[in-house]
């Protein structure tokens, strides 16, 4: 098993919260992470039929008949949301600090459900499929760019010798035809799947809902609630940007559109190996989305909500991330390409300006290996984005 950064915040997690919730994409390992983490742990399934069944007509009954001095975990648990109101009701009993483990992949049912029944008494994990450090610590990570980017990053890419191709074409799918009929009333799935597809043809850019809707055939307030399908499933990633009224207000407003995994959208735009991705149109764009996914990443392991941002005015001026820690803003520039030029660095000094005092010395991720600094600032070789928190 490769370690996932998660496992030690989970286990502390378990000594001060009585539920733990892990959620994330489906195949993002969820279920192999908490049943490493709680191997005492009693484990059901609500994808399973007879749990299922047994669960639904009597949950406080199921509860009870499977006590035991360890704890239950179950997996997928938004098939059946009212559970929630019995597990909050024996937490509130009888107070065990992580007697509940639940694992669910629908982002949106799930917190409207967790709103209602567990503020408070959970805490909340979000697992995203493998990050480039777990990858490079297992001693997995891919040798280039491109097969990074063709492969993704969800763990049977690495466990097994799937087919990339294949794989993505399936997960998608199987997400098109049991999760977007739970999470939307899709009509008509092979519109869905094409408007996936036109997201990822947008990977790396602002986000520009009346022309997805316009490409796809659809109204804007349909792309809108797709948009939050896509989200709440953990396929797409929408950044927000950056401004303060201090900023200046000539500034860009709309987020930008990436990824979670880049094999998923590679599979999308119809890319079969990855030699294409040498000169594919999207290389840069889909290189952004990889380490911008990094960066949240690493957040997400520590139980934060990734404070990660785009900034850039109507001049032309533009930073591709800041990130917001210890009272400061980091700025980040995302170049694809093994060598750097003096423009890498050309937006650095402009944003010093602005931001003032709240503006930290700044990281350039690229697409070479080595790390070096540079100036006040430093370089970051795309294997090494951890690097940047250390």
């Amino acid at each position: 098993m490769i370690k996932r950064f998660m496992k030690d915040r989970l286990v502390e997690a378990a000594t001060q919260s009585p539920v733990i919730g892990v959620f994330g994409s489906r195949q993002s390992g969820k279920t192999t992470l908490v049943r490493e983490v709680f191997k005492e742990y009693h484990y059901f399934s609500l994808e399973s039929p007879e749990i299922f069944e047994a669960i639904k007509s009597n949950p406080r009954a199921f509860i009870e008949e499977h006590k035991n001095s360890h704890g239950i975990i179950f997996d997928e648990f938004q098939h059946f949301p009212q559970l929630l109101s019995y597990i909050q009701l024996y937490v509130d009993e009888h107070q065990r600090p992580g007697y509940f483990v639940l694992t669910g992949s629908q982002n949106f049912l799930m917190n409207q459900a967790i709103t209602q029944s567990l503020a408070g008494r959970i805490a909340l994990f979000t697992l995203l499929p493998l990050s480039l450090a777990e990858l490079k610590l297992s001693g997995k990570e891919p040798e280039t760019i491109s097969m990074a980017l063709f492969k993704g990053c969800y763990p049977r890419m690495y466990m097994t010798d799937a087919d990339p191709f294949r794989f993505y074409n399936d997960y998608i799918a199987t997400y098109v035809e049991r999760d977007v009929r739970v999470l939307q009333n899709v009509v008509n799935l092979s519109d869905f799947k094409r408007f996936m597809g036109l997201c990822a043809g947008r990977t790396g850019q602002l986000l520009n809902i009346a022309s997805l809707a316009s490409d796809c055939g659809i109204d804007q307030r349909t792309a809108k609630e797709w948009l939050s399908v896509l989200e709440a499933s953990y396929i797409i990633y929408l950044m927000p940007p950056y401004f303060r009224n201090n900023f200046g207000k000539r500034l860009m407003k709309t987020p930008k559109l990436y990824f979670y995994d880049t094999g998923l959208a590679c599979a999308l735009l119809g890319i079969k190996a990855a030699e294409e991705l040498s000169t594919h149109y999207l290389r840069g764009g889909l290189f952004e989305s990889l380490m911008i996914t990094e960066l949240a990443k690493h957040f997400y392991n520590d139980r934060y909500t990734p404070p990660l941002y785009f900034w850039r005015d109507h001049h032309g001026n533009e930073i591709d991330c800041l990130v917001e820690m210890s009272g400061k803003v980091v700025p980040i520039e995302i170049k694809v390409g093994s060598a750097l030029a003096g423009r890498a660095y050309a937006g650095f000094d402009y944003w010093r300006d602005i931001a003032g005092d709240q503006a930290a010395n700044g990281f350039v991720i690229y697409g070479g290996l080595e790390s070096f600094p540079h100036h006040e600032d430093r370089v970051i070789g795309w294997q090494s984005v951890d690097k940047i928190f250390k």
